[in-house]
């Protein structure tokens, strides 16, 4: 697993970034290059900073890379730098830049900021609609469906903005990410053009995650006679439980290869599961006990059936407390001011039993928690999830 926290200490405007006389650059475009390439964020930012200090122009392409890398690697606090410094001095911005910008925020993670740019645009075209309702639906932020109908609605009756194919295969996806499978398979019969063999195979995919294997099914039929290569017997066969062996083999990949990244202050803390080493160990692990008391109090049920481990059932809730995602967050709430969401991201798929406690979690320290995990964000705020449970 890999996750950021980044603190609501750290300056949006950079200062701690500001260049110093005893910087290691030297303020040159040919650094801020090298450093875009290598994917050193924090590093190039620094650059653009001691560039702007020596009035060193930096052109629209520099620029966009730039956000490109702060999107990769989820680093929000450089992104709100670079966004700074692109509308002082690229200002007025076409709509491609801004939906560069919107794009950068969505991929960190930040709906928030990603909002208040697409609500101040000047302008918005097809590009901005599809980054935004993409995002939106993956980042399970519609989950209200009415809310992403009226986002899909106004493309064309506020624009004049005609949705493509991809955006009703995206609209079926948020629909039925939920469960609802009946509104999106309704939603489909009204499409006003002929649903391609990818709104078919959506349903048809929601349908297993869901267990409606008759409505899996009738999905199946109707890929098949659009795109006989997209179906074989397997996916016709709607929901198949899968094996005890698999799930044992699943938990062995993920043993290997779960590990956590936390980002705090320009420092990153590497933890795996069950990771002991990290200087403040004696504190996280204090915090996660203490919390489980209370989360128990709240109602909590350890799910030690997420532990493949053969020990008893003390030690599997120990193991549990040890899952990465939780260290990154413990570390977290320690380390940051009261009151400031933490952000982590997670190589794998959060496990259900972390995913019930985080949103317990989140309501008993009263922070947002908002973990990137290998199939979504998941936003947990006051014991609630943004997925509705799904992922």
């Amino acid at each position: 697993m890999v996750g950021s926290h980044l603190s609501s200490n750290a300056n949006p405007d950079g200062v701690s970034a500001e260049a110093s006389n005893d910087s290691p650059y030297r303020g040159t475009l040919e650094e801020l290059d090298s450093l875009c390439v290598e994917g050193k964020v924090k590093e190039a930012v620094e650059v653009l900073n001691l560039l702007e200090k020596l009035r060193i122009p930096v052109d629209l392409p520099r620029y966009l890379l730039l956000m490109r890398q702060c999107g990769e690697t989820k680093s929000l606090t450089e992104a709100k730098i670079v966004h700074r410094h692109a509308i002082q001095h690229l200002s007025p911005l076409k709509v491609s830049s801004y939906n560069k910008i919107l794009e950068m925020y969505l991929e960190c993670g930040s709906v928030d900021d990603a909002l208040s740019i697409f609500n101040n645009m000047p302008e918005r075209n097809l590009t901005t609609w599809d980054t935004m309702i993409t995002h939106l639906a993956k980042n399970g932020m519609l989950g209200d469906i009415d809310e992403g109908m009226l986002h899909f609605e106004s493309m064309s009756k506020d624009y004049g903005i005609v949705p493509s194919m991809a955006h009703f295969v995206r609209v079926v996806d948020m629909i039925g990410s939920i469960g609802h499978l009946d509104e999106a398979f309704e939603f489909i019969e009204k499409m006003p053009m002929e649903p391609s063999a990818d709104i078919w195979e959506t349903l048809m995919n929601l349908c297993r995650v869901h267990g409606n294997t008759g409505l899996g099914d009738r999905c199946a039929e109707l890929v098949e006679q659009l795109d006989p290569s997209r179906v074989n017997d397997q996916s016709k066969a709607g929901l198949v439980p899968p094996k005890a062996s698999d799930l044992t083999k699943e938990g062995e990949k993920k043993k290997l290869a779960s590990k956590n990244l936390l980002e705090v202050r320009s420092r990153v803390h590497e933890y795996r599961a069950g990771d002991t080493s990290h200087p403040e160990n004696d504190k996280i692990y204090a915090l996660l006990r203490g919390l489980k008391a209370q989360m128990k109090e709240a109602g909590y049920i350890p799910e030690t059936k997420f532990v493949l481990h053969d020990i008893d059932q003390e030690g599997k809730e120990e193991a549990l407390l040890a899952h990465s995602e939780r260290l990154a967050v413990a570390y977290g709430l320690l380390s940051s001011s009261a009151r400031s969401p933490i952000r982590v991201i997670k190589n794998l798929r959060v496990c259900g039993d972390c995913h019930t406690a985080l949103k317990i979690i989140s309501k008993l320290v009263g922070r947002e928690l908002i973990i990137r995990d290998a199939k979504r964000f998941h936003h947990f705020k006051d014991g609630l999830c943004s997925c509705r449970d799904y992922w």
